[in-house]
């Protein structure tokens, strides 16, 4: 037992941005703005989806599963990020170190695949939309929806559960504001080949494959679009792509970036990591929601329905 403790320390340190002590405090308004607004957004586009039937189509569907994985990232990494801005110690409990670990990884697996599973719900749409109705069906969108979890959670229970068996040898400071794979790789004092090896190949179908699938999906996309004859239909349906290219763009770039280059440097992997963790999930929903005419739509029928109640029961 005290071998084990040695091995798996009670706490760990989160060093996070304490070499930058002038901008901790800017940093934690930032944040908690950020993760209210998040909450926020992200909660409304789920609500809203299950109040109003027009929403209630595998575009959207997709898109509460979107909005749900940023919630469990957010929600699993920014309060403990807020109290080591805030307070002297740094300190995460070993089971609260665990817990991110698993969430993190889970939903950010997930999140890959779903982005590619949303590729090709737009692919339907745009070149066999007679058929999108059958190709598409509720079930099929739910099987679409529970292969991206179920994949994400085999590769999380994988990776996690190979790492937290590496001897740390009492090692517990982690040069990062949370607690996730490669950086308690770094800490091991033992052989981790196995450990790096097994991360390399379960990334490949995450992060090679799926954005594979999304540049394929919009390749095909792209050629029916430039044969549709007029202006008008050309602009439509690029409309609908160009929230969730964005969105791509935003989860995709960071991503590849941090795993599948060389080792980053320390300060460089904490914002790309800020970035993916606090900024992308406050601006899907407003990517998605800004330009999109039946969110809006619906926003205006549910604030006229509230109004009319309002002004009903004021009589």
């Amino acid at each position: 037992m005290e071998g084990k403790n040695v091995s798996f320390p009670n706490t760990f340190v989160l060093l996070g941005f304490s070499e930058y002590p002038w901008l901790q405090i800017p940093l934690f308004a930032v944040v908690l703005v950020s993760h209210i607004l998040t909450i926020m957004g992200n909660s409304s586009i789920i609500l809203l989806s299950m109040m109003e039937p027009r929403l209630q189509t595998s575009m959207y569907f997709f898109l509460d599963n979107l909005s749900l994985l940023d919630l469990c990232i957010t929600c699993t990494i920014v309060p403990q990020l807020l109290i080591n801005l805030w307070g002297t110690e740094k300190t995460i409990t070993s089971w609260g170190c665990i817990t991110q670990l698993y969430m993190f990884t889970w939903a950010g697996y997930t999140e890959c695949v779903l982005l590619a599973m949303m590729a090709l719900d737009r692919y339907v749409a745009i070149c066999h939309p007679l058929r999108y109705s059958l190709i598409m069906h509720p079930w099929a969108c739910v099987c679409m929806a529970a292969a991206c979890w179920s994949s994400g959670l085999a590769n999380s229970l994988l990776q996690v559960t190979l790492t937290i068996q590496l001897p740390l040898c009492g090692h517990h400071t982690l040069e990062h504001f949370f607690c996730e794979v490669p950086a308690l790789n770094k800490l091991a004092c033992g052989e981790t080949t196995t450990n790096d090896l097994s991360f390399i190949l379960g990334a490949i179908p995450f992060l090679l494959m799926s954005p594979l699938m999304v540049i394929v999906s919009y390749s095909l996309i792209g050629r029916a679009v430039l044969k549709l004859p007029s202006a008008e239909g050309r602009h439509k349906a690029l409309s609908t792509c160009s929230s969730h290219l964005v969105v791509v763009t935003m989860y995709y770039g960071p991503g590849m970036y941090m795993y599948l280059q060389p080792p980053a440097s320390s300060t460089q992997a904490k914002f790309l990591s800020l970035f993916y963790c606090v900024i992308t999930p406050l601006l899907n929903p407003l990517i998605y929601t800004l330009r999109n005419k039946d969110v809006k739509e619906a926003w205006e029928r549910i604030l006229s329905l509230q109004g009319g109640r309002k002004a009903f029961q004021a009589r």
